[in-house]
């Protein structure tokens, strides 16, 4: 049976019982920006291996975009949760703020006709 699809204010929620019931207490905020550059980097690396010219490494092999994107997304939302930012809020500022700015700007690029 499928889960229900999940909304940003409700990940940020489930994120913060996980971390307060299981995970004991948040890392620091700076410690969660060095992880989430971390698993940021992880996410480089497989793109560059399924997507580029590297070839797997054998410690490699066996990971998932999806897990590790994922990985990305968790961070994301603790340090989110840490600072106070509501990530549905800010991303609808955000597609608002790119509606104003990009309306014509994309459409008249050159290089993606």
């Amino acid at each position: 049976m499928p889960s229900p699809e999940i909304s940003l204010r409700d990940a940020q929620q489930v994120v913060d019982n996980w971390i307060k019931t299981t995970g004991v207490r948040y890392f620091s905020e700076l410690t969660n920006m060095a992880i989430l550059t971390e698993e940021v980097g992880e996410v480089a690396r497989l793109m560059s291996r399924i997507y580029g010219d590297q070839s797997f490494k054998e410690s490699d092999k066996g990971k998932k975009l999806s897990d590790e994107l994922a990985d990305v997304l968790w961070v994301l939302i603790c340090l989110a949760n840490q600072t106070g930012v509501d990530l549905t809020e800010a991303l609808e500022k955000n597609f608002e703020k790119k509606n104003i700015r990009d309306s014509n700007r994309h459409l008249e690029n050159e290089k993606l006709k």
